[in-house]
Order: structure tokens, then sequence, then C-alpha cells
């Protein structure tokens, strides 16, 4: 059976978003580099404040568009430039046109990062999603590291992390160390790192602290 592609696996998201997300909006995919990023970035589950989650827009659905506060962590690890950065600052999220959402992804792929989330289902808020819904999309994720491929994993919170390691993890506890999971016969170390966004906002500094030693100790 030939191998799927990234955009193959939209159809199977859509079907789960009319399971477990709200009704009236769309699935929330993934955006980056899809051939080897240095590190895949993998949050919880997207909400309706993302402005791709509109069944009227035609452009890429792809993770925190026509949002600010995720894009600072970015910024602070030198994964998206001051320039860009300070745009998304003074856009209001009705400013965000096709073109500027492919600006900003295209500037996370040349940075060889690639963005998802677990649960690809969008709510209308925040509200926290079960651990059995979560892992519904567990094995399209395994499937989606497979066919990128990137050098190493990162999981944001103790949910996200506990239910891609199969095991339970406190981040608090876990900073700054890599787990190992095997997708199709290959081996990826997974770091968790504390959410730094909504309710984690709190942690961001200690999210960026750990990103940027995970950069740094990409390679050894």
């Amino acid at each position: 059976m030939e191998k799927r592609k990234i955009e193959d696996l939209k159809i199977e998201y859509d079907r789960l978003q009319k399971k477990y997300g709200a009704k009236e909006l769309d699935s929330i995919y993934n955006g980056g580099c899809e051939r080897n990023p240095n590190i895949c970035f993998v949050f919880m589950n997207p909400t309706g404040k993302n402005i791709a989650s509109d069944k009227s827009w035609k452009g890429r659905k792809s993770p925190w568009l026509g949002t600010k506060n995720i894009w600072k962590l970015f910024n602070k690890v030198s994964l998206l430039s001051d320039d860009t950065y300070n745009k998304i600052q003074e856009k209001k999220p009705k400013e965000w046109d096709y073109e500027f959402c492919d600006y900003v992804y295209n500037e996370i792929e040349d940075n060889k990062i690639f963005i998802t989330n677990l649960g690809k289902c969008t709510q209308v808020d925040a509200r926290p999603l079960t651990d059995d819904v979560l892992k519904q999309y567990l094995d399209l994720l395994l499937e989606e590291i497979d066919i990128i491929k990137p050098k190493a994993i990162v999981t944001f919170g103790n949910q996200v992390s506990s239910i891609i390691l199969n095991k339970k993890i406190s981040v608090s506890e876990n900073r700054k160390i890599s787990h190992e999971i095997i997708v199709k016969d290959n081996s990826y170390k997974v770091f968790p790192v504390y959410y730094p966004v909504g309710n984690g906002i709190f942690n961001i500094d200690k999210s960026i602290e750990d990103i940027k030693w995970i950069i740094n100790n990409l390679d050894k």
C-alpha cells in the first residue's frame, strides 16, 4: 500500500471533527516544514479563535492563525523573526488574510519546524478534551510523524505528553528529558514541555528556556 501524504489525512480529521468538534466549525490541521523538520511541535486542540476554523475560510487551516500569544514563544526561541512577530502583534484577527497566513507559515517552514495538534477537533472555546477523545487522534498523529520524520518532537502539557508517550508524564519532573517513541521502526526523541498559553501562560518562560535547550542539543 502506498504511503499516505499529509494532505491525505485531512479526510480523517474532517470525519472526526463531525464526531468530536463543534458542528459549525472546521477542523484545523497542521503547517510548516513537512520534510524532516528539526522539531515537530504538538499542541492540544484548536479553538474557534483560529480564524481558519470558519467554514467560509478558503485558505490554509493551520494552527494559531489570527491569534497573538503563541507567536511570542516562537519569537523568543528564534524560530520567528522580530519583523514577523511585530506584524502579528499589530494585526487584529480579521486582518489575517490568506496571504499573511501563508507568509507566517512560509517562515515557519523555512525555520524547519512543523506545528500540529494532537486533537484536530476544533471547539468553540478552550474547553478541556477528555483523554478518550484525544486518543482517537493518536494513530493519525503517529502517521503524521512517520510522514514528516522530525529530528525531535516537543509535546506541550501533561495530557498530550502522557497520551503520546503512553505513560503518566508530569512536565515539571521531565524538563529537558527526552523519551523515546517508535513509529514504523523509526525512533524519535520526545521532549515534554510546559503548555505556554491560556491557563499555562505563566509557564511560558519555562517553555522558552526548555525549547532553547532542546534546539541547542538537537544533534547530541
